[in-house]
């Protein structure tokens, strides 16, 4: 039986890949023998510390920095991708935000804020989505295979009060993916979402003290936050042939933070 979990040939994107999910995510396409693996983040130098990693694991890397959230951008860096590669069998939309991390600042309510609180949400979260698919889909669509996979959130499955923006933007991507999964089926292409509650990523770390962590906790089921590779482990799973058909859902990555 061919071992579904083979990358071998295969190229991969993976944005927001500087550090947490992301790079978990591209260095598990690349130890599952992909072929290349494209690094894309905002920062340059984290995507080339992750494509170092890469490489070292015998893999070819390419970093590039885009901001997603410019379609002329994603384009430029999509087209780099094919002059160096020739091909893109699998996207994951990793990279997204949830506003200051700064726990210090007050959360505001809704009706506090406006439409330049909310842009940085949506901007990312949602047409930074379209805007990978918008690029990647062309050439999937003509190579007759693709998958893509976008990590959303809980927040946009229960909502957060004080997330508002954050909670529509994550919400409209798992329903834009929806959308794009009945439309590309027929190219052999599977579009699904991983929904994720409180993942240990760096910057989560930073700025969670032991007694906000304790205290999050109260609403978990398993009784410990999310570790990058907890999500990685999902993604890599939909992005394989084993989730052949699979496609236009949305899984839960979440320590029962949400049930159902």
């Amino acid at each position: 039986m061919k071992n579904p979990f083979d990358f071998t040939g295969k190229v991969g994107l993976v944005t927001g890949a500087g550090q947490g999910v992301g790079r978990e995510v591209a260095l598990g396409m690349a130890s599952l023998g992909a072929r290349a693996v494209v690094i894309n983040d905002y920062r340059l130098e984290r995507a080339e510390a992750v494509a170092a990693e890469v490489l070292a694991l015998g893999v070819a890397a390419l970093p590039l920095q885009a901001d997603i959230t410019d379609l002329d951008s994603v384009l430029k860096m999509f087209a780099k991708a094919h002059d160096a590669y020739g091909a893109m069998d699998m996207l994951v939309n990793n990279a997204g935000n949830a506003g200051p991390a700064d726990p210090a600042i007050a959360p505001r309510v809704f009706w506090e804020t406006g439409p330049e609180d909310w842009a940085p949400f949506i901007d990312t979260n949602f047409y930074g989505v379209m805007n990978c698919c918008r690029a990647a889909l062309p050439a999937m669509t003509a190579q007759g295979r693709g998958r893509i996979v976008t990590v959303v959130s809980d927040a946009g499955r229960s909502g957060e009060p004080h997330l508002a923006a954050y909670s529509g933007a994550k919400a409209g991507a798992a329903g834009f993916m929806r959308a794009i999964a009945k439309a590309v089926g027929r190219y052999n292409i599977t579009a699904n979402n991983v929904s994720l509650s409180t993942i240990r990523t760096p910057g989560v770390a930073s700025m969670l003290t032991d007694e906000a962590v304790a205290k999050m906790l109260k609403s978990y089921v398993i009784r410990r936050l999310g570790e990058p590779s907890d999500a990685a482990s999902m993604i890599l799973f939909l992005a394989s042939d084993a989730a052949g058909w699979i496609t236009g859902q949305t899984v839960s990555v979440n320590g029962g933070y949400a049930i159902g």
